[in-house]
């Protein structure tokens, strides 16, 4: 009796240790999310794409177009199998990355900035080189940053003068438009501190704007494509 005492001592270890052991394989599977799918995993997974500028529209929990959409952007941004389908590795790829920014805080401010930069970029500079999107962001950064503006870039793009918004596409409207995959990367560079335009605060179209003030009053620093940037 004790010898099978001991027996079944052994056996119920070893299956414990197994258990655990299959526990921590699985720790990190995420449930495979695509075109169709819904519940609180697609919830979560629309909330962390929204949070990292990648428009998946309201997190209802039902995976649709826009979230498929979503999806895509990020797996090509970030090199990843594109295929819309929110597998293990990219759930993976996308949790780590929004834990690795470090407090919640700065995680949640970084993730407002890239929306609206990323939106103002592609409204004002949609047509314009690569170059050109990332000039848009280091302008309205260094509005941000001087004391003759508001001090986010939210402010600085929805700052009126004299009942005027200081960007038509605030106006227009279409500030709210989804940025495209390069716009959103433009966006990505210039928080990064790429700065094609050093010190500009002002940019205008020539051939739309005669930007008489600001050519009066401001110092020219370079054309690239359609803008001219002053500062």
């Amino acid at each position: 009796m004790k010898l099978n005492l001991k027996r079944f001592t052994r056996i119920l270890v070893v299956i414990l240790i197994l258990s655990l052991q299959v526990t921590n394989v699985f720790a990190d599977t995420y449930a495979l999310l695509k075109l169709g799918s819904r519940g609180n995993d697609v919830v979560k997974l629309q909330q962390t794409l929204n949070s990292r500028g990648y428009s998946a529209g309201t997190a209802d929990g039902i995976f649709g177009q826009k979230t498929k959409a979503a999806v895509t952007s990020f797996q090509k941004s970030n090199g990843l199998m594109v295929d819309g389908i929110a597998g293990n590795q990219t759930q993976s790829a996308l949790y780590t990355q929004s834990v690795s920014r470090g407090t919640a805080a700065r995680d949640s401010q970084y993730a407002t900035n890239l929306y609206w930069l990323s939106r103002i970029i592609h409204s004002e500079s949609e047509a314009e080189p690569y170059k050109g999107k990332v000039a848009v962001g280091n302008v309205v950064l260094n509005r941000v940053a001087s004391k003759d503006f508001p001090n986010t870039v939210k402010g600085v793009i929805f700052e009126y003068f004299e009942g005027i918004p200081q960007f038509s596409p605030v106006a227009e409207g279409t500030i709210y438009n989804t940025p495209s995959e390069e716009s959103i990367k433009a966006a990505k560079d210039a928080l990064n501190n790429v700065r094609p335009v050093g010190a500009a605060t002002y940019f205008f179209n020539p051939d739309k704007s005669e930007g008489k003030w600001i050519v009066q009053n401001k110092s020219y620093v370079m054309r690239i494509g359609n803008h001219v940037f002053y500062r």
